[in-house]
């Protein structure tokens, strides 16, 4: 994939991921509208978390960084009849695999609760209506492998519209069952869990006339034995641990919260979202649009491309991340208050939510980077190395969270759940660092000379947006209406936004400093 393809490809992710973010962002709205930052809530995102985990796991995370390369690797070298072949054996595995999966994950749906939120086992209304929530949600876990696995198939033959546009549907899906099915269920929330599983169906149907179109829709065939198949296993188990560190440390402060109080998920989760608008925006578009690129290089032993290829997708994350950190990290209360504060969600809903993404915005551009420096090593097949950093990652994880939840308890801080989003921050700094390490220990990819001149274009941005964001914030007041606040905050990312461009452009950088 040339230069220009590479940047089309990437503006058609962002796009679609802006659009999903942005839907994304109304429904959390409406849903925090609807249900407040409360027990209902904790309930909906403890429930919907655990088959969200696994969705990533296996279906976006895992399966995609081993079932692209190979995919790629078959499209390059072999006939098109070997790679129908390969579809259609692995479509078979996937299908009996998450089916399998699903069943047995709603039999035993009591002890995966338990398990991820051990803290609601002390009131039983909430535990099992919990229970109930997950076994409505679960089937999406099969459904959304499914839609992973077209998608990985459309991604590797240059399309990426179609699967970058489908996660809009999860938001459309949820909104509406807010609004209109919720009045007609006996317990308002569990409108959600089915809307998630309608979410599921209309994903995967979306996916079908484009790979109808390119002659991919292959029947399956169950075949574990097939080459394909075992060489993606053999890249897949692996790689369920180092693409998912992520999900695990997510999923770790979701049982720590349990035990918090009634809010702490929710807030956590509220801060989390905000993370998540320049990480897929940027981050995770350039994830997806390298790595089928990377892979093919790779298969062509061209590693002059290959290294070309990581510092562009660099340039870019770091142009973005780092002021995207910044600007969560001032901007958070009055964001948090102009998308959030109304309805049941209250003046200290925003008030800790805020303080959670103060904390979670120092670990934007770890996140980011980490989408750029993973597909590195699962471009060229290597699943271990990842493995090894995640292994690192968690146990950071772990650590931060008994060092800062031991502080807090030490000062008698009233917002523990803050320790828990600095513990992720904290975790995710250690696993890009480590990734880089070993890019650079042998000779992938290391920030060359050209960088000393781009960090210093890009610090002087930087302090220029600071200060502009500080001199703006003097003018913030959040006592006004809702629509004014929205206005406000409009105004403060546009100020931010220019202040920085101009920054850029007064140091000599140019658009075309970011040609790959």
């Amino acid at each position: 994939m040339g230069a220009m393809a590479l940047w089309r490809s990437t503006m058609v992710v962002s796009a679609m991921t802006m659009l999903s973010r942005i839907m994304g962002l109304v429904r959390d709205v409406v849903l925090l509208n609807v249900f407040g930052a409360g027990k209902e809530f904790d309930i909906f995102v403890v429930a919907f978390r655990i088959p969200n985990f696994f969705r990533r796991l296996f279906a976006e995370g895992a399966f995609s960084q081993a079932f692209i390369p190979v995919l790629t690797e078959y499209k390059t070298s072999r006939a098109h009849a070997e790679v129908q072949i390969l579809i259609s054996r692995v479509f078979g595995c996937l299908l009996m695999v998450m089916s399998t999966l699903t069943l047995v994950a709603m039999i035993i749906a009591p002890a995966i609760v338990y398990i991820y939120a051990p803290g609601f086992h002390g009131d039983a209304e909430k535990f099992d209506q919990a229970v109930e929530m997950f076994r409505l949600t679960i089937p999406y876990l099969m459904f959304m492998s499914l839609t992973a696995f077209a998608s990985s198939i459309l991604n590797s033959y240059g399309s990426f519209t179609t699967p970058a546009f489908s996660p809009v549907l999860l938001n459309i899906a949820m909104i509406a069952g807010a609004w209109w099915l919720t009045p007609y269920m006996a317990e308002p929330i569990m409108a959600l869990g089915w809307s998630v599983v309608a979410a599921g169906v209309l994903q995967l149907a979306l996916q079908i006339p484009e790979l109808w179109r390119k002659n991919l829709l292959i029947p399956p065939k169950i075949d574990f034995k097939h080459e394909g198949v075992e060489r993606i296993l053999k890249l897949m188990l692996p790689a369920l641990f180092g693409v998912s560190v992520t999900q695990i440390n997510l999923l770790l402060n979701t049982i720590w919260a349990s035990f918090m109080q009634d809010g702490s998920v929710s807030w956590l989760y509220s801060a989390e979202r905000m993370t998540e608008l320049p990480l897929g925006l940027i981050g995770v578009a350039i994830g997806t649009v390298i790595l089928p690129s990377l892979s093919a290089r790779h298969a062509e032993h061209d590693q002059v491309k290959f290294r070309a290829m990581l510092d562009w997708a660099a340039r870019v994350i770091i142009l973005v991340g780092i002021p995207a950190s910044i600007a969560l990290f001032m901007l958070s209360t009055p964001i948090i208050q102009a998308l959030f504060q109304r309805g049941q969600f209250t003046l200290q809903d925003t008030e800790m939510t805020a303080l959670a993404l103060q904390c979670m915005s120092a670990g934007v551009i770890s996140f980011m980077l980490i989408k750029v420096f993973a597909p590195g090593f699962y471009a060229q097949q290597d699943t271990k190395t990842p493995v090894r950093v995640g292994l690192m990652s968690v146990a950071a994880n772990a650590i931060l969270n008994v060092v800062f939840l031991g502080f807090f308890k030490l000062i008698d801080w009233h917002a523990e759940h803050m320790a828990l989003a600095l513990a992720s921050s904290g975790s995710a700094l250690v696993n890009a660092g480590l990734l880089y390490y070993y890019l650079h220990k042998r000779h992938i990819f290391r920030f060359g000379g050209h960088w000393k001149k781009l960090m210093l274009q890009y610090g002087v941005a930087n302090v220029t947006m600071i200060v502009a964001l500080w001199y703006g914030l003097s003018w913030y007041n959040g006592e006004v209406s809702e629509w004014l606040r929205v206005a406000e905050v409009t105004g403060l990312c546009v100020l931010g936004v220019v202040a920085y461009l101009v920054g850029l452009l007064a140091t000599g950088f140019r658009p075309r400093h970011l040609k790959h």
